[in-house]
């Protein structure tokens, strides 16, 4: 290497031209070092390569054991009913005075067309994320399972916790593009309720058997969820605070590293978090998955699926601030949302704690397909859509991770993911139905 001292006696043009012909070397170099192609194969000895392609929280799993495959990008189409209703109804739809709520939707997605200068573009983000084309309607998982386990590179599989629940289930009353009713339920009018979910019977653990837990969303941006669980143990129904449903952990009875708030990416009210949008780039991410039920990563302790197929995405990348009149009891001081732009379903979400250090992250593995697992013979669409067919978060300060296989691997269910087929109605998510799945 020619050292600069030695270019001294040189014409100072001469000597900034070869200056500015080093510079650029050495930055085409780490440029290089940092980018990957089809075919190539991270490993945890390799991982700076990916460095700049992906989150903190996912270089950190590689570089404790997780594999990642890269293959090509592939395009992904939204559903046809999704994408005609966003056609018919995207030019009516805006945000409200203050910027925080919907005004004037009705289904297909609010803001197709985002100007990264538009100073509420993050706002537009999330409201495109709340009203995704995955699951328009309503949707039902069923028999799904879950591991918990510390987990580093080539650590052993030991799970410390099996959680197997039997429904992870919604149902939306606005935005309804497949069954019918279209596009709004007129239950609706009466309950201003934006969206119905469950999450009932655990099956597994024992001890746990026949917990569940029921959350509404309501339209009026000043109206908090209504959540209720079910308690084995007491064998009454309680109604939660909104204020904890960030808290992980909640009553124990979930697995350890989940909060009600970051189940299905991030699920907290809208209109009570703050938004900044910190850019778009091309990141790695998962969204035509090669497997299904997923595989357990050999080199990490189980604490994801690996190897699987990683390609490169359009990734907008938005912060989410929690409003400290609202929700006290947050127990993260952010939470940093990297939203596909074609599917629209984050391939990664992570939580900072109150010091302001990264404190958990989740990976989510997609797939697009016309059903959920090659050998359905019920879920079967006319056309490809995303499944969700696995999803891992991480403790990064404890190496606590909890894997859960979207459908399980070990349970009598095999297709489990049944989506826009009106599986389930209103009547699944009442404190009454939900009370009599647990016996």
């Amino acid at each position: 290497m020619v050292a600069l001292s030695d270019l001294i006696p040189l014409p100072r043009k001469l000597l900034l031209t070869i200056s500015l012909l080093l510079l650029a070397i050495a930055l085409s170099t780490s440029s290089a070092s940092a980018d990957v192609q089809p075919g190539d194969f991270i490993t945890p000895d390799n991982a700076e390569r990916v460095s700049e392609l992906v989150s903190p929280g996912v270089l950190y799993k590689v570089q404790r054991g997780m594999t990642l495959k890269v293959v090509p990008a592939g395009v992904v189409e939204w559903p046809p009913p999704y994408k005609e209703a966003t056609e018919k109804y995207a030019s009516q739809v805006s945000l409200s005075a203050d910027h925080r709520s919907l005004i004037g939707y009705v289904a297909g997605q609010p803001f197709p067309l985002l100007d990264p200068n538009d100073p509420y573009v993050a706002n537009k983000i999330i409201w495109n994320n709340v009203f995704r084309p995955i699951a328009s309607d309503d949707y039902d998982l069923r028999d799904w399972e879950c591991e918990s386990q510390y987990t580093g590179r080539n650590r052993s599989h030991q799970v410390l916790d099996y959680f197997e629940i039997g429904h992870y289930a919604g149902y939306q009353l606005v935005g309804r593009t497949e069954v019918e009713p279209i596009p709004v339920d007129p239950d609706f009018q009466s309950s201003g309720r934006y969206w119905l979910f469950a999450v009932y019977p655990l099956l597994a653990p024992q001890e746990l058997h026949g917990e569940g837990f029921l959350r509404f969303r309501y339209a009026d941006p000043t109206r908090g969820d209504d959540f209720w669980s079910w308690n084995r143990t007491t064998r009454r129904t309680r109604r939660t605070s909104e204020n904890f449903l960030s808290s992980a952990a909640l009553g124990g009875t979930a697995p350890e590293t989940w909060d009600p708030d970051h189940w299905g990416a991030f699920n907290a009210k809208t209109e009570e978090y703050q938004y900044r949008f910190l850019g778009e780039k091309q990141m790695l991410g998962v969204v035509h998955a090669e497997h299904a039920p997923e595989v357990t990563c050999p080199t990490d302790g189980g604490g994801s699926a690996c190897p699987e197929a990683w390609e490169k995405r359009r990734v907008y990348i938005v912060e989410a601030t929690p409003r400290r009149e609202l929700i006290r009891e947050a127990l993260h001081s952010k939470t940093v949302l990297y939203v596909d732009s074609e599917v629209w379903y984050p391939l990664y979400v992570e939580t900072y704690d109150r010091g302001g250090e990264i404190w958990q992250s989740q990976i989510f593995f997609l797939t697009y397909r016309d059903r959920p697992v090659p050998d359905a013979k019920v879920a079967i669409y006319p056309f490809k859509r995303e499944f969700l067919v696995g999803s891992t978060r991480t403790d990064l300060k404890s190496a606590l991770a909890t894997m859960c296989y979207l459908p399980g691997r070990q349970t009598s269910e095999r297709e489990s993911w049944y989506i826009n087929m009106g599986a389930v109605d209103r009547d699944f998510f009442t404190v009454g139905a939900m009370v009599r799945a647990a016996h």
